[in-house]
């Protein structure tokens, strides 16, 4: 598991990148294994961010990462 920085704030970098089948792929390169599927490049990074922050409050729940750790998080999609 990545362990993600003690810092008031978190930057989660998402790659992007459209498929053969014209569908596209996000990828939260910070969180590994996070990666969601959409018909657009918008409807993929709306939903690989709503992945990636189920998967920070899954982390917190399980005491892994600090409430306060997570006070701002920044997501940065790759240039299109």
């Amino acid at each position: 598991m990545t362990a993600l920085p003690e810092t008031p704030f978190v930057n989660l970098h998402i790659d992007i990148a459209r498929e053969d089948d014209g569908s596209w792929i996000a990828d939260v390169v910070d969180l590994p294994g996070a990666m969601a599927y959409g018909d657009s490049r918008p409807a993929a990074l709306a939903a690989a961010k709503a992945l990636a922050l189920r998967v920070l409050a899954d982390r917190l729940d399980a005491g892994e990462l600090l409430a306060d750790s997570l006070a701002d998080v920044h997501f940065i999609p790759a240039a299109a």
